[in-house]
């Protein structure tokens, strides 16, 4: 195995080229993240260096690019505002142990091998789930787009709404409106010889230092020059299950994120991705950025297909990306002070808007109402309530709306067959099924049978008592589960009580075995286990013509009768 996934130096070139084009991008986002997450431009330069670099040096996507996202400064805003409330002297140490907490979880995610489950979840709350970040990012950003100062919750700001228009800076909301207009406006061959955002921050920075000086702007200020100091990592055991909580969320959080660009970068360079080394790599990056204050960071999926537009191919144009942030950072700190905190409003609430899935939004009520219910559900309570709060309930309250679709298509898989036009019989068991007269119930299951099953299962048992012979069809199933074998256990032994036939239909390893298991086989008479429904039948037609003629036999020895 490779140390450095994908590692090679044969597209040098294309790699410096696509790692400092990303990194231009990357920079007014990571000060934007930095600024809205609670923690400081720095932390988001910091994060965007470290996790940049060790992710792509450890990852398993070799084109990828990594840093601070939308999604994850979200969870970083919630935890600055609950943790360093809470916990006024230790509360920024705590908030970035939550980021290491992040980082281990990962890690232990691809040792585990989790990363082929953790992409399962459903469309609709990932859908509901990032459009509500979406939201997020642009209510947050109201009002720092009008020159007022951000706030960290959602509720509080929408509040306050009535306050940011009437005393608006016009200044600041001239300057957060030319934003919008530039990295919305900027026509695409110009946009790739200088990035909107990156444009957006120049213009928009040069503007309010010549022109606009004595506005009140509120600006970024002076962020510190040089390499950030060593965080070691505090708990507070009163906050440890709290702590916890977060750093697993933004472990998934920050998990999904990644996996789900390095199927996009996958798509473009036609390769494939190895899911757990991208997890730990992205597990370290988390863990030492949060062990030097930096932010928590994912596979960026603009900033990953810039790079492979303008050439990246392997982890060296991500480490290069990197290294440009780094240099930005020990030389250039006093020229970001003077960024109007407006502009870097107008950069994030474009991200808000392009997190936000409208292509699902516009047509979800077409696809399915209850699909669409559930993605507002995942949608208000993420904006509304939190975010663990909204995954929760949004993936419980879809794996209930699958049960409940399984368990349909299952019901109408389990079938009592007496008459002989069913159409699933060949004409040979037709004509068998004809000469029983009624005597011989086929019990027809079809497709993997689960617990959702059980109940139709146990609901036919009363067919039973009416039947000399019962046939037990499970030819078509896969699969069964612990409940629906329970029924068919307690179907079989009421037959066997009641001195019925049984006979078995089943030519499926996986299902022989758990009915071994149950011992199921105990009600079962020698050779009444067969692999074919045929075979099955012309069994249960002797034991009807044997009943026939003991029939028959007495009749002629009791004449009175």
């Amino acid at each position: 195995m490779q140390l450095v996934n994908g590692l090679n130096f044969k597209n040098l070139r294309g790699d410096l080229f696509g790692g400092i084009t990303a990194a231009v991008v990357a920079l007014p986002l990571a000060l934007a993240f930095g600024v809205s997450s609670g923690a400081g431009a720095i932390a988001g330069l910091y994060g965007a260096v470290i996790v940049g670099f060790f992710a792509a040096l450890f990852g398993g996507t070799p084109s990828q690019i990594s840093g601070p996202t939308g999604p994850m400064t979200v969870v970083m805003a919630t935890v600055f505002s609950g943790i360093v409330a809470a916990n006024p002297e230790n509360g920024i140490p705590m908030a970035f142990t939550v980021v290491m907490l992040g980082g281990i979880f990962q890690i232990l995610f691809g040792v585990m091998r989790l990363g082929k489950y953790i992409t399962l979840m459903p469309y609709t709350v990932i859908s509901g789930f990032m459009s509500g970040i979406g939201l997020i990012i642009i209510l947050l950003q109201i009002g720092p787009f009008l020159g007022h100062p951000a706030s960290a919750n959602v509720v509080q700001s929408i509040g306050k709404f009535p306050e940011f228009i009437a005393n608006a800076n016009p200044a600041a909301t001239s300057l957060g409106i030319l934003t919008l207009v530039i990295v919305f406006g900027l026509p695409a061959k110009f946009n790739r010889l200088i990035p909107s955002p990156l444009l957006a921050l120049i213009v928009g920075t040069l503007l309010a230092f010549h022109f606009l000086p004595n506005t009140n702007l509120r600006l970024i200020g002076d962020i510190p020059s040089g390499l950030p100091n060593l965080q070691l990592p505090i708990f507070n055991f009163a906050q440890l299950k709290t702590m916890i909580s977060y750093g697993l969320m933004l472990a998934v959080l920050g998990s999904i994120d990644s996996l789900l660009t390095s199927l996009v970068a996958d798509n473009i360079t036609r390769t494939q991705h190895d899911s757990e080394r991208e997890l730990i790599g992205q597990g370290i990056g988390n863990l030492i950025s949060g062990l030097f204050g930096g932010l928590p960071g994912a596979g960026a999926t603009m900033r990953t297909v810039i790079n492979v537009k303008t050439g990246g191919k392997t982890p060296i144009s991500g480490m290069v990306h990197a290294l440009v942030l780094l240099i930005i950072v020990l030389k250039a700190g006093p020229l970001t002070a003077n960024i109007p905190h407006a502009v870097l409003a107008g950069i994030l609430i474009k991200v808000g808007i392009d997190i936000i899935d409208w292509s699902f939004l516009k047509r979800a009520h077409q696809i399915s109402l209850k699909a669409t219910g559930l993605m507002y559900t995942v949608m208000f309570l993420t904006v509304f309530v939190d975010l663990i709060t909204a995954v929760a309930i949004g993936v419980f309250l879809a794996n209930l709306l699958t049960v409940k679709n399984l368990t349909d298509i299952q019901i109408n898989k389990v079938k009592a067959i007496t008459n002989p036009d069913d159409a699933i019989l060949t004409p040979e068991e037709k004509h068998i099924i004809k000469q029983a007269k009624g005597k011989i119930l086929l019990f027809s299951l079809s497709g993997p049978m689960s617990f959702g099953a059980a109940k139709t299962i146990s609901q036919r048992m009363g067919l039973v008592n009416k039947y000399d012979v019962l046939i037990l069809d499970l030819t078509d199933v896969p699969l069964i589960g612990v409940t629906a074998s329970l029924a068919i256990e307690n179907m079989v032994k009421d037959a066997y009580e009641q001195n019925r036939q049984v006979i078995l239909v089943s030519n499926t390893e996986k299902v022989q075995k758990r009915l071994q298991k149950l011992k199921l086989f105990r009600f079962l008479s020698s050779g009444h286990n067969f692999s074919d429904r045929l075979s099955a039948l012309q069994k249960a037609l002797t034991y009807i013509d044997r009943s026939h003629l003991k029939s028959q036999d007495t009749k002629i020895a009791n004449p009175e009768h």
